[in-house]
Parts: C-alpha cells; structure tokens; sequence
C-alpha cells in the first residue's frame, strides 16, 4: 500500500512505524472474512481492511472524527487477521499506533473518559481486592457487564501454594487481577510445576504485564508497567536462577513476549527488554516436560471429557495453536476442539467485554453455541478473560486447564 505522510508524521516514530506496517497490505481483504467485528456487522470499516484505510487517511492528513475512533475501539485486537494475511501485515501493532493518535485528536465524551480511566486504574491498584469485595456486596446495584466479571460465591478458594525446593525455577507472573478473581490458577500452576520438578517463584514487586494501560489509550502507563516488571525480574535473571518467566494467562504471556518491541527505542531498558522476552514462556510451552514428568503419576486417573477453546492471544497472538490440546490427550484426557470457528475471538478481550458488550455477549453466546455441540464435562481455556467470559453465559464449568491437571493430580493423591 502506497503511502504520503503528512510532515506532522513523517519524522515521527509511530508515523515510520506504521508506514512500514502499511506498505505490507495489498488489499486483498482475506482478514475481512475472519474479523468476529465484520461478522457482526458487515461494515467495511469494522473490518481490518477498514479500520488500515482509516489509519492511513489520518496519517496522510485527512480529518479525524469521533466515527473513526468508535471504529477502531470495536476491534477486538483478536490478530486473527494476522493469522489469514498473505502479506504479514503487523495489524496488532498498526491499530495501537492508530489509536494512540486518534485519541491525541478525538476528545472522549466525560462518561467514556471516567469509564476507561477506572478500568486502567482499578483493575492495576492494591485495592482491587478490597474494591471486588464492596462490588460483591453490591452486586445487585452494578451494571450487567460488571457483575459478569464478579465471582459469584464470594472468593474462590486457591488451595495450598508447595513448599518444596528444586533445582529447576521459573519466574511466574502472578497479573493484576486474577491473584484476586481467579486465585485457584495460579496456585494449581505452582503445584503441577512442583509436582514435575519445576519451582514456582514470584517477584512481591511484579505487577499488571502493562496490556490493560496500553490497551486503555496509556501507553506510557503501560510502558512503565513493563519497566517496574523488568526491574523486578531482573536480579533473578541476571543471576541465571530462573530458565524461564512464565505467564498462565496467554493475553499476558503475548505482552511480555513483545517487550523487546515495545521498549526498542529506550536505551535504558531495551537490552534487558530483549532479554526478558526471550525468556517469556506461556505455560502451554512447559507442557512437553510436564508430560514426561507426570504421565505416571496420572495413571488411572478419572479424567473429564474437555472442550477446548484456545484464546486469541494464544493461537494468534503467541502463535502456540494444538498444543494444549495434544498434550493433555497424551496425559489421558479427552479434548475436542470446536470444528467450526474456533479461529474467532469468544469476545472478552481484556476490557473489551466491558467497553462493548453489545458485540462481546453475541460473540460469546456464538462460541457457546459451538463448544456446547462437543457435549464435555468441562470447558478449558489458556487466559483469564476468556474463562470468565464464557462462564457468565453457561452453566457447564469453565477452568484452566491447568486446573483440570491439578484436580487429576490431587485426585491421585500426590
């Protein structure tokens, strides 16, 4: 794609960034037939063809309008596209690019402003805990799209976190909300580790990967989130104590592999950027020395049948598509995988399930639909936000699926 940058871009970081994104795309539109928005709504401009010829007219001077902000705000940043594109567009990081500036430009009505800024602030703070605890006391008087994001009865149990040492340690990212919505995930994964070999250790001054900032118009903000986690890991690392950082929340685990590109351009950080993200691992990676590990330990055991739904930062964020799924039927499970779209995105997408349920909840109730033909016992999934999400619209439960390998494990009596 041809492209003219107006002066006030053409000098610029993101203006260069996104010119050399845009060169990529031929037009061919093959991302429209797999973009959940375009689904939706059949509008080329809710598509990621669209949405590229939206960017580039801005970047070559052409009016911003607030229509153009709501058009890229309805992407779900589910890279799908990505996934289908013939040319290798990089439209993950074209569309921040496009955001970024567009809400330079676009000032957002008070309501979204306040809306946006509590979600980045909220769900990043030490007080989200306390703030979950006053919002199930008053579950009744939230918005549907909030109570959704609650536990119903009360806080979830996590179980004991092990005790025993090992020679092998990762680094596990513990993230910003799930320590308190989701607690069972993060300690099932310390204990299946434990259970291989493998010791979980955590950095107390860790926090949120630094997607919800980025994703909520803060890009600074979430620049700085990845600089304290960087900080924080960093004496392990540098020590060579850990082989690994690992993330059990896939949209986590695509983040921090990204820091190399995200802090490229400061020259305090970038190096050690670099060297954080080749040590990121998503959880689903560590699964062939878990099945060697734990094969004996699980026989016999009375294992669910699963429907798997991979998440789109798992399959095309990460690229990691059919391992889970492998991997736990070599351990004796039965997985099965929705045969018809299982590429599209469940609709949850961070924030994304708050800022927009009118597209969210269809998407969900879509992928339901299909996961429920499969019959299981159990749904599993790789990230937070999808199992939250999909739990809010079915009775079937919906877990980790390491929580499912634990469950096994403490059933066998380990």
């Amino acid at each position: 794609m041809q492209t003219h940058l107006a002066p006030e871009f053409k000098d610029s970081r993101e203006g260069r960034a996104a010119e050399a994104i845009l060169r990529k795309c031929v037009h061919c539109g093959f991302c429209t037939a797999t973009c959940p928005t375009y689904q939706l709504l059949g509008d080329e401009l809710d598509g990621p063809r669209g949405r590229i010829y939206l960017i580039k007219q801005m970047l070559e001077g052409a009016e911003v309008t607030r229509s153009t902000q709501q058009h890229l705000d309805r992407c779900l940043t589910c890279r799908n596209c990505e996934s289908t594109c013939p040319s290798g567009v990089d439209y993950g990081q074209l569309v921040e690019i496009g955001r970024q500036l567009v809400d330079e430009r676009v000032k957002r009505p008070v309501a979204e402003q306040a809306q946006r800024w509590l979600l980045k602030e909220g769900l990043t703070s030490p007080l989200f805990g306390p703030a979950v605890k006053a919002g199930q006391a008053l579950r009744g008087l939230l918005p549907a799209a909030l109570q959704n994001k609650l536990p119903v009865n009360g806080n979830p149990d996590s179980g004991a976190w092990p005790t025993r040492t090992h020679a092998r340690k990762v680094l596990m990212l513990a993230g910003c909300v799930q320590p308190t919505l989701a607690p069972n995930i993060n300690a099932a994964t310390a204990r299946v580790l434990d259970a291989a070999g493998i010791q979980v250790l955590l950095a107390p001054k860790a926090g949120c990967c630094g997607a919800v900032r980025s994703h909520l118009g803060d890009p600074q903000g979430g620049l700085d989130d990845m600089r304290r986690n960087i900080d924080a890991w960093w004496p392990q690392v540098e020590c060579g104590e850990v082989e690994a950082i690992v993330m059990n929340a896939s949209a986590c685990g695509l983040a921090v592999k990204e820091y190399g590109h995200a802090l490229a351009h400061d020259p305090a950080y970038a190096e050690r950027a670099q060297r954080i993200s080749a040590l990121a691992r998503d959880l689903s990676e560590l699964l062939p020395d878990l099945v060697a590990a734990l094969q004996s330990q699980l026989a016999g055991a009375k294992l669910p049948r699963v429907a798997f739904h991979p998440p789109c930062t798992l399959q095309h964020g990460q690229k990691l598509r059919g391992g889970i799924e492998s991997q736990l039927r070599t351990l004796g499970f039965e997985v099965e995988i929705a045969g018809e779209e299982s590429h599209l995105c469940c609709g949850s997408a961070g924030t994304y399930s708050v800022l927009q349920p009118e597209l969210a909840y269809p998407l969900r109730d879509r992928k339901l639909g299909h996961l429920g033909k499969l019959d299981a016992e159990v749904i599993a999934s790789a990230n937070m936000g999808c199992i939250q999400h999909l739990q809010s619209g079915t009775e079937t439960p919906v877990r980790h699926w390491v929580e499912l390998l634990d469950a096994a494990l403490q059933t066998r009596g380990r």
